[in-house]
C-alpha cells in the first residue's frame, strides 16, 4: 500500500529564499492587500522565487494570502519577497476596495419621501 499523496516540499529552505530575513522591510502587507506587477522593469538579477511572483502579479490583482498559495510558501516568507519586489519597484501594493458601507433606511426612506413630495 502506497503513502498518502503528500505536496512535496522544495528543496530551498525558506530561510535561503529570503535571504536570511525573517521579518519583511515594511509591515504595511496583509492577508488582503493586493500586488500587481509593473511591467518595465527588467528581471534579470531576480531569484527565482521572485520571477514567479512577477509571472503571477502581471495576469493582474492577486491577494499576498493568494500569491503564497501559488508559490507554496509560507505567509512571512511571501511577504519578504513582495516588500523586496515593492521595493526595488518591480510591484505594487495597495489595500482592498473595503465594502461599501450601506445608507441608513431612515435616510432612504426620507429621500424616498422628499422625491415623492417633488412629483
Amino acid at each position: 500500500m502506497s503513502p498518502p499523496h503528500r505536496r512535496e516540499r522544495g528543496l530551498v529552505r525558506p530561510y535561503v529564499v529570503t535571504d536570511g530575513r525573517a521579518h519583511p522591510t515594511r509591515n504595511t502587507l496583509d492577508l488582503v492587500t493586493l500586488v500587481v506587477a509593473v511591467g518595465s522593469l527588467p528581471l534579470s538579477g531576480l531569484s527565482p522565487e521572485k520571477r514567479r511572483v512577477m509571472e503571477l502579479c502581471r495576469g493582474g490583482a492577486l491577494s499576498v494570502a493568494e500569491v503564497a498559495g501559488h508559490l507554496a510558501l509560507a505567509i512571512s516568507v511571501t511577504k519578504v519577497l513582495l516588500s523586496d519586489l515593492i521595493d526595488s519597484g518591480h510591484i505594487t501594493a495597495r489595500p482592498p476596495v473595503p465594502r461599501a458601507q450601506l445608507p441608513d433606511d431612515q435616510l432612504l426612506q426620507e429621500v424616498l419621501d422628499g422625491l415623492r413630495a417633488r412629483l
